[in-house]
């Protein structure tokens, strides 16, 4: 897999991880769990970001900021 398409599965993740903190907001039973899925998936979509910028992507030859 290519940094590129990695980066790009970064960004579902950030976008699931809004989706679940809007859920949050329109079910109030569940809120504190969705917030809690939403921060961890969110957190992870960083994590994995981080790890395409210092690990895969010199490797690579590209430049994050254009991937």
């Amino acid at each position: 897999m290519s940094p590129k398409s990695i980066l790009q599965e970064v960004q579902q993740l950030y976008n699931v991880s809004d989706r679940l903190a809007s859920l949050a907001e329109q079910h109030p039973l569940v809120s504190e769990a969705l917030v809690t899925i939403s921060g961890s998936v969110r957190s992870t979509a960083t994590l994995l970001e981080l790890l395409v910028a210092t690990k895969i992507a010199p490797a690579s030859g590209l430049d994050p900021a254009e991937a």
